[in-house]
């Protein structure tokens, strides 16, 4: 079995070699995230979570164009960010599973003050959460995908510049 130490000077190799500075680092290829596309079981109780709870307003909703009859829907994330999510009546997909190449977790900045509000909302509607380090929680969606609720600003972490 490899050890921590084996892990900590792979990742210092690897980050010697690939990871240039902030001076001489070329900008990125993209603009931004789009969406982050997820599945949800019902419709209904997935608005509920996202808008009523998470208070990420509802935007769009419409039919999946690669698959009749699944809805395609949308909530407001901030920064021109939106969460999306698909239904997929009839395929009967299976409870949320974390696998290799599958979600781990979707982190979501929120200012400090709206951080509290929602641990508040969180905690009155009986959704189980960690807290961890002071500014982070983690729960788990009605469909089982895990969520971070973060204080940090975008771009930082933990007091660490990551972008």
């Amino acid at each position: 079995m490899e050890t921590r130490e084996h892990y900590n000077t792979e990742r210092d190799r690897i980050r010697s070699a690939h990871m240039l500075d902030a001076g001489v680092r070329p900008p990125s290829s993209a603009r931004g995230v789009h969406h982050v596309a997820l599945l949800s079981s019902d419709v209904e109780t997935t608005v509920r979570f996202y808008q009523d709870l998470l208070e990420f307003p509802l935007t769009d909703m419409f039919e999946n164009r690669d698959y009749q009859g699944s809805t395609h829907f949308f909530f407001d994330i901030g920064n021109a960010n939106a969460l999306a999510f698909f239904d997929m009546p009839g395929l009967d997909l299976g409870p949320y599973r974390e696998v290799l190449g599958g979600l781990h977790h979707l982190a979501i900045s929120v200012e400090p003050s709206r951080w509290q509000h929602l641990r508040e909302k969180l905690e009155a509607a009986g959704v189980d959460y960690s807290h961890i380090d002071g500014s982070s929680i983690y729960f788990l969606d009605p469909d089982g995908a895990r969520l971070e609720l973060i204080s940090d600003p975008l771009g930082e972490m933990y007091g660490h510049t990551v972008l």
